[in-house]
């Protein structure tokens, strides 16, 4: 058994599982930040209502992530010992400042977002949750931050040789703003946003299926639905703007990503689909479009990219995982800008709400949102393979020494366990919040739901349910 790809897979599983829930609360407090702006400025009772119940579903998610993130501090130390020591002057400022400025400031204004409904003012309350929204904006920056030094170092100097070597930060702020720390930021926070509208688009859905929580669910629908259109529509400039400068700074990584073997001398194709053989030096059933990995890359459909033929084997990464799960981010993508385009269309004609076949895909589309995520992830990760800190040390030189295979096995089999019941906890009370649905007047004389979430998505069409959507639909308030 090999201790390094057992200690990958490991650290790939806790950081994996913890990247379920970071976005979401991202996605999340921004719409609970318009939620509970809409209803300050209208003193309108319905969007309260909505605040409370969507800031239910935050606060599990929340300590999810508080929980499954605290393992992955403890394996910089345990299975990563030189990596640690090497970026331990970087990454301890990074991550301090996380705790102090971000932390912190979520976590003691949830308190009061959570329980302070009827104690404190509905202005302090707003605030607070804007506070909340900003703590986890705030957090995201410096875990980004620290990130993206190990793919474009900037602002250090190395002191110490051999395995005392370790990077010291001359410069903070250049450390903080290195070349690719705010593109990726940006990347992150578009990818969070749209998580966070079709999970609220998916749970609005489901209740307008099922015939419940007819107010809530329209107006928060009409809102994800929207505001998911909008950051759906950003994430190709977003991502655009990060391939060229993958493309400048990381070259192999991009290579990678497109299934780019061979320099050549004209214009590089980019790959739509496709299977790429490293064996083979091509992709096999590839449809491409010619000269557009160019024009990403250059601005233009004629000048040549670099192949991964310009690089040492030993300086290589992977093709499959990064070509496949870059391609899958990029076409998930595409499909949330097809959905909440549809749905906006619909919204603007009036026909969203009796939608049947869209309400079901925005039911299961979440499952999508959270893929994209961990793609985008596990492209960025894995492609800037064989280095841990690129261009300066390598993953197979950041293993503690001490470490052994059988005790990695072991923790992996244990944190699997515990982690699978950890999902199974969060998936369960997520269900019984939404099949409660709002504490409003309509949630109490409503029969509770007889399936979960996913049901929603095969039901049929009921004409008498219809009926009664298409009446109550003519006295809805429109935000």
């Amino acid at each position: 058994m090999d201790v390094l790809m057992l200690s990958r897979v490991q650290f790939a599983l806790t950081i994996m599982f913890h990247y379920l829930f970071p976005p979401l609360t991202i996605g999340l407090g921004a719409l609970m930040v318009l939620i509970e702006g809409a209803s300050l400025w209208t003193g309108d009772p319905v969007y309260r209502t909505m605040a409370r119940f969507w800031t239910k579903l935050f606060a599990v998610t929340f300590a999810m992530g508080v929980a499954t993130g605290i393992v992955m501090e403890f394996e910089f130390g345990t299975n990563w010992a030189t990596y640690s020591r090497y970026v331990g002057d970087v990454f301890g400022s990074a991550l301090a400042a996380e705790g102090i400025f971000a932390f912190f400031l979520e976590s003691g204004f949830l308190a009061v977002v959570v329980f302070g409904w009827d104690k404190v003012s509905p202005r302090f309350h707003f605030f607070s949750t804007c506070m909340v929204f900003l703590g986890s904006i705030f957090s995201s920056v410096w875990i980004v931050v620290a990130n993206s030094w190990q793919q474009t170092p900037a602002g250090y100097h190395v002191v110490g040789e051999g395995l005392h070597a370790r990077a010291e930060i001359t410069d903070f702020w250049a450390m903080v703003f290195n070349p690719s720390s705010v593109p990726r930021l940006l990347h992150v926070w578009v990818g969070s946003f749209i998580l966070g509208a079709f999970f609220m688009m998916s749970i609005s859905s489901y209740y307008l299926l099922r015939n419940r929580h007819l107010e809530v669910a329209r107006r928060s629908l009409r809102i994800a639905v929207l505001w998911g259109l909008l950051v759906s529509a950003i994430a190709p400039a977003t991502g655009h703007i990060q391939g060229q400068l993958v493309g400048r700074l990381q070259p192999a990584k991009l290579a990678a990503f497109e299934g780019h073997f061979e320099t050549g001398t004209g214009p590089a194709p980019m790959y739509l689909v496709g299977i790429p053989s490293a064996e083979e030096r091509r992709v096999k059933y590839g449809v491409a479009i010619p000269g557009l990995l160019s024009f990403l890359v250059h601005d233009n459909f004629h000048e040549p990219v670099k192949g991964l033929d310009a690089f040492p084997p030993r300086d290589q990464p992977p093709v499959l995982i990064p070509f496949l799960s870059f391609h899958l981010m990029v076409g998930l993508g595409m499909a949330f800008l097809g959905l909440t385009g549809a749905g906006a269309l619909l919204l603007r004609g009036g026909r969203l709400f009796e939608a049947r076949w869209l309400l079901r895909a925005y039911v299961v589309a979440v499952l999508g949102a959270f893929a994209a995520n961990q793609a985008g992830w596990i492209a960025a990760e894995v492609g800037r393979q064989p280095w841990i800190v690129h261009g300066l040390l390598r993953t197979s030189d950041a293993l503690s020494r001490a470490v052994k295979a059988q005790q990695v096995v072991a923790s992996l089999v244990m944190f699997t366990l515990i982690y699978a019941l950890l999902f199974v906890v969060w998936v369960y009370v997520l269900h019984t919040k939404i099949s409660h649905g709002p504490d409003d007047a309509e949630a109490h004389h409503e029969p509770p739901s007889p399936g979960g979430l996913l049901q929603a998505a095969s039901v049929r069409a009921d004409p008498a349910a219809d009926a009664s959507m298409s009446a109550a639909r003519g006295a809805e308030v429109t935000p």
